[in-house]
């Protein structure tokens, strides 16, 4: 993935000059081969931070050394005003963590209070209004703090990838399609750059990109990637051209951002002026990284985005579409395993799922627009699809949303695709997620979250949770356990 950050990580430790500054150094070598063994790259920054001027000569090392995530690591109580600093000073992310203590022989000039240092230290970043990622218990052996680094890591990424992201939107939401709408004022809290375009800007760039000579290259790797699943080869030309044009102008309007992802207007009006569909076009962009948003979602490319970050893999946004067919659940009892058929359901889209995320994929024509633009007649400017059913494994489901009041809330659940064959049109296969409906009724119908969701293509809800702390979303909404009830679930039904 080249739209993301590449982290890389360095270790320093802290140690207050009341305690043995050879403990921490002895505890930072260990957590350090850990990490080695673990196969964590990591750097050592070998100053250890003491005092003040200890800071300014980390900092001029970490800057050498080109870190941009720090694992602050106290390998005793540590100076809590130093080491705040230090993250304060720090043009990156930081994560604290702590030294347990060892053995019970050794709880004299081997007793590092690494644990009540902790205590301080976040007193001390909230003084001086600082955010670190401090993991959910932050105090651990060498081998136990090389873990929690390496649940860092993508926190870091995404984190990082955040703060250098433009999201270029062409074209207002259609006026039956106002679910995913809202305000962008919130983008801008969390770090994120947003640049508004017309569906006229979209067509002028896709004329001018006419000529470029990337166009063929492109056209022979779509060709080679669809292969059979090649049904209109006449096409393929113009959807080059409007790769070339979107990936053109991306690069020559990030500005001093580093990273885009785009919410395009991808109907009505759009299928008679460029006489297709981009659904394939968008698929083949978020197979690199770069998550393009069906219908002006912007907060969905954001969430594309951040389910790409964590996971390092494409990710794909589908409709929460359908329920599944009581006579379809009780033929694939074989595979539900303990699922309800309330656990259960189809998430859909046109045909922006990239191919590699399906089991097989076809050019196709979009059903639903050819009903609307072309009905009876052979498909023409609805054609560009992309179909396929996507391929059973663990998933995500994730949203992070502004309400119409500007406030961010967001949803987590873990979950799976199962390998049952959908029976149906588009990129679409059946989902599964324990308790999913009440999480359906509960939260996304009792927060009014929008019917599009980005799908990691692996479990990554630990990450993500995590992520949210950091930006300080408050509101997080997971599929909660059959014993634990919504705040707006009525008990009552599951005394009956």
């Amino acid at each position: 993935m080249n739209n993301v950050v590449s982290v890389k990580l360095g270790l320093i430790a802290v140690s207050r000059d009341c305690f043995p500054i050879e403990l921490s150094e002895k505890r930072r070598t260990r957590v350090a081969a850990e990490c080695k063994n673990s196969g964590i790259q990591i750097t050592e920054i070998k100053t250890i931070i003491e005092n003040e001027y200890d800071v300014a000569k980390a900092l001029k090392e970490i800057s050498d050394n080109g870190i941009n995530a720090l694992v602050v690591y106290l390998g005793n109580f540590g100076p809590e005003g130093p080491e705040t600093l230090l993250v304060k000073n720090f043009n990156g992310i930081s994560m604290l963590v702590g030294a347990a203590e060892e053995s019970g022989n050794d709880l004299i000039d081997g007793r590092g209070d690494a644990y009540c240092g902790m205590l301080n230290a976040s007193y001390s970043l909230g003084l001086r209004k600082l955010k670190a990622y401090i993991p959910e218990y932050p105090i651990g052996t060498a081998a136990e703090v090389a873990s929690m680094i390496s649940d860092f890591i993508p926190v870091a990424r995404v984190i990082a990838s955040l703060k250098k992201l433009k999201i270029f939107s062409f074209g207002p939401r259609p006026q039956d399609f106002l679910a995913c709408n809202a305000p962008i004022k919130p983008l801008f809290d969390i770090g994120v750059e947003v640049m508004e375009n017309s569906e006229l800007d979209l067509l002028d760039i896709y004329k001018k990109a006419k000529d470029s000579p990337e166009i063929k290259r492109v056209i022979d790797e779509m060709t080679s990637e669809l292969g059979k699943g090649n049904r209109f080869p006449d096409l393929i030309p113009k959807l080059a051209q409007y790769e070339v044009a979107l990936t053109s102008f991306m690069q020559n309007n990030l500005g001093l951002s580093e990273y885009g992802v785009f919410a395009n207007k991808c109907w009505p009006a759009f299928e008679s002026f460029f006489e297709f569909v981009p659904c394939y076009v968008n698929s083949r962009l978020a197979s690199r990284g770069i998550p393009v948003a069906c219908e002006v979602d912007i907060y969905g490319a954001l969430s594309e985005y951040i389910v790409t970050a964590a996971t390092q893999l494409p990710a794909t946004l589908l409709d929460i579409n359908n329920s599944v067919p009581r006579d379809m659940y009780d033929a694939n009892s074989s595979v539900l395993g303990s699922y309800k058929q309330t656990d259960l359901f189809m998430g859909f889209h046109c045909g922006n799922t990239p191919s590699c995320c399906l089991t097989s994929s076809t050019m196709n024509y979009q059903l639903i627009m050819h009903r609307l633009q072309e009905n009876g007649k052979e498909p023409n400017i609805t054609r560009g699809t992309l179909e396929g059913t996507l391929r059973p494994g663990q998933i995500t489901l994730f949203r992070l949303q502004s309400t119409a009041d500007t406030q961010l809330r967001s949803y987590v659940a873990d979950g799976e695709i199962l390998n049952i064959d959908p029976k149906s049109f588009g990129c679409i296969s059946v989902f599964a997620i324990n308790e999913m409906g009440r999480f359906y009724r509960h939260v996304l119908i009792e927060k009014r979250f929008p019917h599009h969701a980005a799908i990691a293509f692996d479990h990554c809800g630990k990450t993500l949770f995590e992520v949210l702390k950091y930006l300080g979303i408050t509101d997080i909404n997971f599929n909660q356990p059959k014993n634990m009830y919504y705040s707006t679930e009525n008990v009552f039904y599951h005394r009956q």
